[in-house]
């Protein structure tokens, strides 16, 4: 008995913790969830390229968007990044805020 009671606070709490969250930042715990899930398999997919060595590159998601952020070497990388990440199953769309840092002589 005393187990079922505290199985059943926890299940209270944990839920009453969602729905906060869910209050506070609009977004809900599963599409939070999704969202890390997704910014996880497009740093895996840019990391996985490796002759591009994109170590250099930010990844976030909000809602299925992915923006990507940071510095790259040429155009070339710039549109690759780009063509990665928008290939991951659920990325609604890709902004890209890649920079291209310039190569000094």
């Amino acid at each position: 008995m005393v187990n079922t009671v505290r199985s059943l606070v926890t299940v209270i709490m944990v839920s009453l913790l969602l729905a906060s969250c869910q209050a506070t930042t609009g977004r809900t715990a599963g599409r939070n969830v999704d969202d890390a899930a997704l910014t996880a398999s497009v740093n895996a997919a840019l990391v996985a390229d490796k002759p591009s060595n994109f170590t250099r590159i930010d990844v976030d998601t909000t809602s299925g968007v992915v923006s990507l952020t940071g510095t790259v070497e040429t155009p070339e990388q710039r549109r690759r990044a780009e063509q990665l990440a928008s290939r991951v199953d659920g990325v609604k769309r890709v902004i890209n805020n890649l920079q291209v840092a310039g190569k000094s002589s």
